[in-house]
């Protein structure tokens, strides 16, 4: 119907819909370099990077003593951020109940998003062990963080699956980050996202079947006692952001209806 198309793909390793309709597509944009030997067939390949609202901000100190107070979290300990997305990881989950039970995290404070449906499950399981969710030493236990930007930029080291806009913000922020890709998904199309960042030193993959509450502490541990490391890693992590992405994306609709 001569109608211009241009598909957009978020992950390193394209969906098998971007990998049938780039045959007839004018243009794909794509979020990954690593993306584009994996699409043989397309007229035009462009890489754009993927749009997040999350960006790299820097506040006063005022600023993030109100935010870090909001949490009743400290300032003279790094914090870790630990989350599952929006509806929390089980296997992440039990990850942390043991740093937490075990008193682990002892050079490290914790911010945790649950996920809503996790929340009391946890709640109940903590409370199993003698432990009051509202009052976990170094630790902010949440089923889901509104002002995700803001905690964020403050934290030292991020802990999260690798879907392709977790990546894709991670990078932006500039942050250390362990990643747990969740398996069986299609293509492990999570694995090829988190391996963009542990290719350039920026991140460590733990899969999700060893994941375990020591390898968790223990690579936590390897950055928080590591200034330099820490810095490394937040060097090679803005090194994969892209700038101006919606710009990009708007130019190269822009080319494909003018030349319509």
């Amino acid at each position: 119907m001569k109608v211009p198309v241009v598909l957009h793909e978020s992950n390193a390793f394209p969906g098998k819909a971007v990998k049938v309709l780039s045959k007839k597509a004018d243009t794909v944009l794509i979020s990954f370099e690593e993306a584009r030997s994996r699409i043989p067939n397309a007229r035009n390949i462009v890489f754009t990077g993927t749009p997040v609202k999350i960006s790299k901000k820097e506040y006063t100190v005022d600023e993030k003593n109100k935010i870090l107070n909001s949490l009743k979290i400290k300032a003279n300990l790094p914090i870790v951020l630990i989350f599952g997305g929006s509806q929390g990881a089980q296997k992440i989950n039990e990850a942390v109940i043991g740093i937490l039970e075990n008193q682990m995290n002892k050079d490290y404070q914790i911010i945790w998003a649950t996920g809503p449906k996790q929340f009391e499950i946890i709640k109940k399981e903590l409370s199993d062990k003698k432990i009051d969710i509202e009052n976990v030493k170094n630790a902010k236990i949440l089923p889901y963080i509104y002002n995700m930007e803001e905690i964020m930029n403050i934290s030292n080291i991020i802990v999260a699956r690798s879907g392709a806009m977790t990546i894709t913000e991670i990078s932006n922020l500039g942050k250390p980050s362990i990643l747990i890709p969740l398996p069986n998904v299609s293509q492990d199309h999570q694995t090829y996202n988190a391996k963009v960042l542990e290719n350039v030193g920026a991140a460590k993959i733990i899969k999700n079947d060893e994941l375990k509450k020591e390898n968790l502490n223990e690579e936590i541990e390897k950055i928080i006692k590591n200034p330099e490391l820490m810095h490394k890693m937040e060097e090679k992590a803005i090194s994969k952001s892209v700038k101006n992405v919606q710009d990009k994306i708007y130019k190269e609709i822009k080319k494909v209806v003018k030349a319509k």
